[in-house]
C-alpha cells in the first residue's frame, strides 16, 4: 500500500529569512495525523535567504541529517566542527547528551535550499558526534546508501536501525529497489517529478510504503528522491 503525503498539505512557515515546509508536525505546525513515520520524525524543506541562518541553538537525543539541494550551508557546532555543506554532501549530527550548533547560508547572493531530517535514536544519552561525506556522482541514476546503522557501503552511520538512500534520477530512467514487507518505507521527492509504481509524485510529495515488496521509479523529469527504510 502506498499512502501519499501531498506537498500542498504540508505545514508552512515563512519567517522572511526562512521559508520552510514541514512534512510532519514541527514547531507551530501541529497535526496529530502527521507526527512522523516509524522513527522518522522530521523532514523540513528549508530555503534560507542569503547571509541568513539559524543562530546557535541546542539539541538532545536526536539524529539530525542535513541534505543540501542547492547553495551552500555553513555549519559550526560545540564539538569544534566547522564545514560548508554543498549539493552531494550529507551531514549527520548525533545530538546525544547535548550539542549546540548554527547553520547559515554561506552565500551573500544566493539562497540555500536543504532538507533538515530528524530521526529518533535507538539509544538515549550517547556521546555527541558528527560526520559528513560527499556522495556526488554515486547517486546518479542509482540508489546510493547514504546513511545506515553501521556505515556500510561507505555511508555515514547513525544510532538507529534505519537506512537512507538517495538518487538523482534522470528523465526517462527506470530504477527498481526491493523492499522488505516487514519494514516501513517513506519516499520523499525533494524536487522534480517521478512515477512511484503507479503513483505520480512531484517535488515536496511524500509517500509511506507498507506491505510493498518492490519499488519502481520512473523519472518524469530530472528528480531528486530520498528513500527511508525504517523499522
Amino acid at each position: 500500500m502506498i499512502t501519499l503525503r501531498p506537498a500542498g498539505e504540508r505545514g508552512h512557515a515563512n519567517h522572511g529569512w526562512l521559508d520552510s515546509y514541514h512534512s510532519f508536525s514541527f514547531a507551530d505546525y501541529f497535526d496529530p495525523a502527521h507526527m512522523g513515520v516509524s522513527v522518522l520524525r522530521v523532514i523540513n524543506d528549508d530555503t534560507v535567504a542569503p547571509g541568513a541562518g539559524f543562530a546557535t541553538h541546542g539539541h538532545r537525543d536526536m539524529e539530525i541529517i542535513s541534505y543540501v539541494l542547492s547553495g551552500a550551508l555553513e555549519h559550526k557546532d560545540s564539538m569544534g566542527h566547522g564545514s560548508v555543506i554543498r549539493p552531494g554532501d550529507v551531514q549527520r549530527m548525533s545530538a546525544g547528551t547535548g550539542v549546540r550548533h548554527s547553520e547559515y547560508n554561506a552565500s551573500a547572493q544566493e539562497v540555500v535550499n536543504f532538507l533538515q531530517i530528524w530521526i529518533l535514536p535507538d539509544e538515549q544519552r550517547v556521546a555527541p558526534s558528527y560526520e559528513q561525506k560527499n556522495f556526488g556522482a554515486r547517486t546518479l541514476d542509482r540508489w546510493c546508501l547514504v546513511a545506515s546503522p553501521d556505515g556500510r557501503e561507505d555511508s555515514i552511520s547513525m544510532h538507529q536501525d534505519a537506512m537512507l538512500y538517495a538518487t538523482r534520477l534522470t528523465q526517462g530512467v527506470v530504477l527498481t529497489h526491493s523492499l522488505s514487507i516487514a519494514r516501513t518505507c517513506y519516499l520523499h521527492v525533494a524536487r522534480g517529478a517521478v512515477r512511484c509504481n503507479d503513483l505520480e509524485m512531484a517535488g515536496g510529495d511524500g509517500a509511506t510504503l507498507t506491505d510493498e515488496s518492490l519499488l519502481t521509479l520512473t523519472g518524469i523529469v530530472d528528480t531528486d528522491v530520498l528513500l527511508f527504510d525504517l523499522p
